[in-house]
């Protein structure tokens, strides 16, 4: 029977979220639906209530949650009723040509519930944020969004993983495979900015650069592993990380802004035959001008990381055990938690930059 929950809505372009009743229908083949927990306040929320994603509104914002499958429908034998989940936005098809060539990360079929969750006021279909809505006490999704983890892990760090943090840890990690001893530098210290710096650390990299305009982040950004920091208000980003790795450049530059300027810092910032990853999200009008000369004469690698290239699978119950192990503090990223009603003023608090991850707790 399909069930009526609370959940936060962003109505239109820029209208202030508000929580609404959802109807969550049952399960249907290969599909979950998950008790949710906790869920972080991620800036891609923000651009959904923008319009900087598309214009599908009422969309159903959360996406970074963790919680427990209450049902599941046909077909379903991964999950079962009662397991704790992290869920994520690109269950693998295990069929198209990347996941053949046994690279499932880049699977190019990726899929979401097919069934669709309704405003119980008007029957309206919503469009749940990356195909998961987890700003409501239950949500439905296709069941390869479900990846079980040690159900001792606190969901409000668990949750975590299903976008900015993964994504941060796998742009250095998967993407941009910083090694022991290199020199990275990460540009822009928000939520995914300050992962990739944590990621960095785990691979054993020797020197770690953050780069910020916002002296808070940067502090945040040492306790985050990082080795220097350089405010590029006052000072030139570029010739700041050369100075630190004796003229040269960093190994690996992780742009985590997405704007084309912090691009531009980002490669001529890396060493020759360096690695540049783009991890920030860029919106549709942006574009980036280099000298195709400058591309072709300095050589490595210019990467583009999609979920910091991660297979949920492996991954996510990988990152738990480490922060169990207390090799990685996920707690760190936490600012505050809050309930439902309180996600309008955490968009306000994110935009200012006062927090690192608000996340709400049902």
């Amino acid at each position: 029977m399909a069930q009526e929950v609370r959940g936060v809505i962003a109505p239109g372009k820029d209208e202030p979220v508000r929580i609404e009743t959802i109807v969550v229908p049952d399960p249907g083949p290969g599909e979950a639906v998950v008790r949710i927990q906790a869920c972080g306040v991620c800036h891609t929320d923000l651009h959904y209530k923008q319009g900087g994603i598309n214009d599908d509104f009422p969309f159903l914002l959360g996406h970074e949650a963790a919680g427990v499958v209450e049902s599941v429908g046909d077909d379903v034998t991964d999950v079962a009723p009662g397991d704790f989940v992290v869920l994520n936005w690109r269950a693998v098809c295990g069929k198209c040509r990347a996941c053949m060539r046994g690279r499932p990360w880049y699977c190019f079929d990726t899929h979401n519930a097919k069934q669709k969750m309704t405003l119980a006021s008007t029957g309206q279909e919503l469009s749940p944020a990356l195909g998961i809505g987890a700003f409501a006490e239950k949500t439905l999704v296709a069941a390869g969004q479900c990846t079980k983890v040690d159900p001792e892990v606190s969901p409000q760090v668990a949750g975590l993983l299903g976008c900015g943090v993964m994504a941060g840890i796998g742009a250095a990690i998967n993407t941009g495979n910083v090694g022991r001893g290199d020199s990275v530098a990460v540009i822009g210290c928000g939520g995914v900015g300050d992962a990739a710096i944590a990621g960095a650390r785990l691979a054993g990299a020797a020197k770690i650069i953050a780069v910020d305009i916002d002296d808070r982040k940067l502090e945040t950004a040492r306790s985050m592993g990082a080795t220097h920091t350089v405010n590029s208000r006052t000072s030139d980003p570029v010739e700041a990380i050369r100075g630190l790795t004796g003229g040269f450049g960093a190994d690996v530059v992780i742009e985590a802004v997405g704007r084309p300027e912090t691009y531009q810092q980002a490669f001529y910032a890396r060493d020759l035959a360096g690695t540049v990853v783009l991890v920030g999200v860029p919106t549709p009008e942006m574009k980036l001008e280099l000298p195709l000369l400058d591309v072709f004469g300095r050589g490595g690698s210019l990467k583009s990381s999609w979920y910091g290239d991660c297979l949920p699978s492996r991954d996510f119950p990988m990152l738990v055990d480490l922060h169990q192990q207390g090799r990685l503090d996920l707690g760190a990223f936490v600012t505050e938690t809050i309930q439902l009603d309180e996600v309008e003023k955490a968009f306000e608090r994110m935009h200012k930059g006062d927090v690192l991850r608000s996340v709400v707790v049902l």
